[in-house]
């Protein structure tokens, strides 16, 4: 025998706090008799009979009790193998690690932003597989399509600005590692997820998305920032905080571009979606196209299908408490 639920154990503690509590409701009931009445008058008033009685109820009413704790941690017996077949998309999600990615106009800043909502939209998938890009000036696989999606979050929490070393933003290079990192196979259920402020440097993001077309890749990209932009706060060695600025001394200001991403999408059967304060757009994608689309069979296998017995222990606490309803205190004359 095995327990599907076997945490629910700790209710036993309601079943200890129960019986102590009748323990306590008996003592302070005899105490008030004694109090009344000298013990002898107690006995002819009160039959033990009754006392008994009353002790038996609240015997079964605990007992009960355990076989509801018992029910609530599902015992199972007897098993029954049954195939499982696990079907999902592979989805890569390129971060832009670039220092754009530390302004404010998203709170707490764009990157950190974005991350949180990663780490929500993981508890969507399914089966799905799931990979992380990082990409600034050049781009790295972080993580490779994995169904372990506690590893995957593991590598995003140690992602920051200077995990790529060349500088700039290449969205080409995303998408080229993009390309690189599936496996082949069919051409199609695979998705390029590209969360970025847009800004392209170097490269060339159309001949790059026109490449990942031709390997089947659906390429969503999610647009973060403001076309309005902001500046860029980064904290010297010192520990002073002032703001990023170009070789020529002026401040940098980075704003969203909007066009590029929403060419790249529409090239490649996609979706564009700018990020917001509320909804930061990848629930969205996954809600509205990510789920409807085919997914292929990753693998099947022979899984134990145990046989619940839960109803047992359920139904004897059943009849013990109807058994404790016709069980009367007072003695019948």
């Amino acid at each position: 025998m095995r327990f599907g639920n076997f945490s629910a154990i700790h209710l036993i503690w309601v079943v200890i706090a129960l019986a102590l509590f009748y323990l306590w409701a008996f003592r302070k009931k005899k105490a008030v008799r004694e109090e009344f009445a000298q013990k002898d008058l107690v006995n002819k008033l009160m039959p033990s009979l009754t006392i008994r009685r009353q002790n038996l109820k609240a015997s079964l009413i605990v007992i009960a009790a355990i076989f509801i704790v018992i029910s609530f941690m599902r015992p199972q017996w007897g098993f029954k193998w049954h195939k499982v077949k696990r079907k999902g998309l592979d989805i890569i999600i390129a971060l832009d690690t670039s220092k754009s990615m530390l302004a404010e106009d998203v709170k707490p800043n764009r990157l950190e932003r974005a991350k949180l909502a990663i780490i929500d939209f993981t508890k969507h998938l399914k089966g799905d597989r799931i990979g992380l890009i990082t990409f600034a000036g050049e781009a790295f696989l972080e993580c490779p399509l994995t169904v372990d999606y506690g590893g995957f979050i593991v590598s995003l929490r140690d992602v920051n600005v200077n995990v790529i070393p060349r500088g700039g933003t290449s969205i080409s290079s995303a998408i080229k590692e993009a390309v690189r990192s599936y496996e082949g196979g069919l051409k199609k259920y695979k998705v390029l997820i590209l969360i970025t402020d847009g800004e392209d440097h170097e490269g060339y993001p159309i001949e790059a998305a026109k490449e990942a077309k031709k390997e089947g890749i659906k390429i969503f990209c999610i647009g973060i920032g403001t076309p309005e932009g902001d500046l860029i706060p980064i904290t010297e060695k010192g520990g002073r905080k002032t703001f990023l600025k170009d070789k020529n001394g002026n401040v940098v200001k980075t704003r969203l571009d909007e066009e590029t991403l929403k060419k790249i999408a529409l090239f490649t059967g996609g979706d564009y979606i700018r990020s917001g304060q509320k909804e930061f757009g990848l629930n969205l994608i996954y809600k509205k196209k990510l789920s409807k689309m085919g997914k292929r069979e990753i693998e099947s296998k022979m899984v134990k299908q145990y046989g619940e017995r839960f109803q047992i222990p359920l139904f004897i606490a059943f009849i013990i408490l109807l058994a404790e309803v016709f069980i009367s205190e007072s003695r019948e004359k």
